[in-house]
């Protein structure tokens, strides 16, 4: 299983954020590492509580993700074609 930080790691450059907002990516990886620690119970549902809005918050400032399906790749072949009338 991975550690906290590694799967805070993880998703931070699965959404590509870490550029876009580094101190809030650096904070969600120490308080993921808070987390890793020792510690008590209270303190650590705290930091998770904490980890849980700072990851939500980058995951509203990732990048929408362009993602393509058959209808999109049928429609841009459509419009290759009609490029390609227009210029014969």
């Amino acid at each position: 299983m991975a550690t906290n930080v590694e799967a805070t790691a993880d998703e931070i450059a699965r959404l590509r954020v870490g550029d876009l907002a580094p101190g809030l990516a650096q904070l969600a990886l120490t308080i993921a590492a808070s987390l890793d620690e020792q510690g008590g119970q209270t303190a650590k549902a705290n930091a998770a509580r904490e980890l849980r809005a700072t990851l939500e918050t980058l995951r509203k400032l990732a990048p929408v993700a362009a993602e393509t399906d058959r209808v999109d790749e049928l429609a841009k072949k459509r419009q290759d074609g009609r490029i390609r009338a227009r210029r014969a």
